[in-house]
């Protein structure tokens, strides 16, 4: 079996090939194809994915290309992790939005939909390139926004893509090791968008015991989003959000912290990966070492902002290992490989699942998979504010999805005008004009 990896020379690459080491059953992943524009970064990828297999007498080959017909040609599975303009993309989408007073967040709001705009062109050749050179190869699609992107890349793949992220399933297993159970054996009443859902239910045994959860505070303040979001606002929702919510409920609180301190998450990010990239071509037989140093400050300072202003802690382990994205992927690939069934919350079209959302709207939800790809379960109705919500970001989505693919400026102001983060349509204009003047990629939308 073949695996490409789109964005190969991307830093979180090798935790899934980590995953893929810890698979031994029949019929796995035996030929790794890294895909990158960068060559530096491909290398000091590659090097570190060569030092995990020292160990293996029979890990999966890893090549490495910057051609990408050639990586996409003879794939089973094509792996979408790409990040167009860079993480130098990110500190603008960060800071266009700070510098008018509104929440530049990489998938949230402002800085979500710029992200989109400049990657969703993109997405869209991929996926018309996996059609015409490997139309039965299953994409998973973990490049941001992944729902948006997922349902800009469906018409040309059909349900042969599916979107992934960690933070549903990583939120079910903290609720539910909060309560001692065993997160094998709940069911996560989930659903939403990607980086705006709820957790409405945890069934076990024919029993929810989200209610027991909700009325315990030592059990929910023992996990990162009861510490988040408070023991009294969890309460009178009736339902744990996905930490990305923390956005959306406590938005002022979160731009000023933001606002407040001298570096952006990007451009953290942008200084301590180009350092490591840059030690890693310097040092290539420390390439792991260096990695997992790395990767270990950056998950200790994931949503700091968030967490400072819920006076949460530090993140513990349990909150940085419950249930990482590659795994998702790994069960994915798994179960339609080899018919195993699976139960995954993964981003499919809704076909009718959730009654607020058409047929074709891309959603976050319980899915069962096997060898026919991804199907929706029954899961409860969204709540009026549930809804409201959804039903808005969805808009703005499709409104973005729309931008990118016409090229119009006044899509493009919809998107930004509706968002809920969003409070005006003048500052939507100068929020498109700023991102037009800072990142070349939009220059169709110029005024």
């Amino acid at each position: 079996m073949r695996l490409t990896i789109l964005g190969g020379g991307g830093f979180r690459v090798p935790l899934v090939y980590q995953a893929l080491l810890g698979d031994r059953g029949d019929g796995r992943i035996t030929s790794v194809v890294l895909y990158d524009t960068d060559r530096t970064r491909l290398a000091s990828i590659g090097s570190v994915l060569r030092q995990q297999a020292a160990p293996y007498a029979d890990a999966p080959v890893v090549t490495e290309t910057t051609d990408p017909d050639e990586a996409i040609r003879g794939a089973d599975f094509v792996f979408s992790a790409i990040r167009v303009g860079g993480l130098e993309g990110r500190t603008i989408d960060e800071r266009v939005a700070l510098d008018l007073g509104v929440l530049g967040q990489e998938t949230v709001g402002a800085g979500g939909i710029a992200y989109a705009l400049r990657t969703l062109p993109v997405a869209t050749a991929i996926a018309q390139r996996i059609a015409a050179l490997a139309p039965e190869a299953w994409v998973i699609n973990f490049t941001n926004p992944a729902g948006m992107v997922t349902e800009a890349m469906i018409p040309y793949l059909g349900d042969r893509v599916i979107g992934i992220c960690d933070s549903p399933s990583g939120l079910g297993r903290r609720a539910a090791l909060a309560l001692g159970l065993d997160p094998s054996s709940v069911f996560y009443d989930y659903a939403g968008l990607n980086h705006l859902g709820w957790l409405r239910g945890l069934e076990s045994g024919g029993v929810d015991h989200l209610p027991a959860l909700l009325a315990d505070p030592a059990a929910l303040g023992d996990f990162e989003e009861g510490r988040l979001f408070g023991v009294e606002w969890l309460r009178s929702l009736g339902s744990i959000p996905n930490e990305y919510l923390h956005y959306y409920y406590f938005a002022r609180e979160t731009l000023a912290a933001v606002q407040a301190v001298e570096q952006t998450r990007g451009t953290f990010l942008l200084e301590q990966q180009s350092r490591f990239y840059a030690e890693t071509a310097g040092q290539p037989a420390n390439a792991l070492e260096l990695w997992q140093k790395t990767r270990a400050e950056r998950e200790s300072t994931y949503m700091v902002e968030s967490r400072e202003i819920a006076d949460a802690g530090e993140r513990d382990e349990r909150d940085m290992s419950a249930g990482g994205y590659e795994q998702v992927a790994l069960s994915l690939m798994r179960a339609i490989a080899h018919n195993e069934r699976a139960s995954l919350i993964l981003n499919v079209r809704n076909r009718g699942t959730l009654h607020h959302l058409d047929a074709d709207a891309v959603v976050e939800i319980p899915c069962t998979v096997d060898a026919n790809g991804a199907r929706p379960v029954t899961v409860s109705q969204f709540t009026d504010h549930q809804a409201g919500l959804v039903c808005a970001v969805k808009a703005v989505e499709r409104s973005t999805i729309e931008a990118a693919t016409s090229g119009s400026r006044s899509a493009a102001i919809r998107a930004f005008a509706w968002h809920p983060l969003i409070d005006s349509v003048t500052a939507a204009h100068q929020l498109l004009d700023g991102y037009v003047d800072h990142l070349p990629e939009l220059a169709a939308f110029r005024a």
